[in-house]
């Protein structure tokens, strides 16, 4: 079954856009809020969940200041990624987190509520 493309916008009233992209780029950040721990070995990310969960990424594309593209080595399809990227709004000196991720059509409701979570958590960490 092909799964769906998703495409969330989280408005953030970030000010520093260091802090903001040391959150989504880097082991130490990602701990924060992502996973509770991961390992990176510059292409190779493991993302380790409690005691049993991993799973391995692999960094497709970054942009600094931009944008950090993940894919799963466990994932058929090798064009299902997710991505996280940051975008500023000079209108409103906000920053809009940008999350597209993937997942199976009965799953969608379900994938939008953890990165809901999960962005709720960037937020209270970081201070946004």
């Amino acid at each position: 079954m092909k799964k769906e493309k998703i495409h969330l916008e989280y408005l953030l009233n970030a000010t520093s856009k260091n802090i903001l992209w040391s959150a989504i780029s880097t082991p130490t950040g990602l701990e924060d809020w992502f996973a509770d721990k991961v390992i990176s070995d510059d292409k190779i990310v493991e993302f380790h969940w409690g005691k049993t969960e991993l799973r391995k990424a692999e960094i497709t594309a970054i942009r600094s200041f931009s944008f950090i593209r993940f894919r799963w080595l466990d994932d058929e399809n090798e064009r299902d990624y997710f991505e996280i990227k940051m975008t500023y709004n000079e209108l409103t000196s906000d920053y809009v987190l940008e999350i597209t991720d993937f997942a199976e059509p009965d799953e969608v409701d379900d994938m939008k509520e953890l990165w809901e979570s999960q962005v709720a958590k960037l937020r209270r960490t970081c201070g946004f």
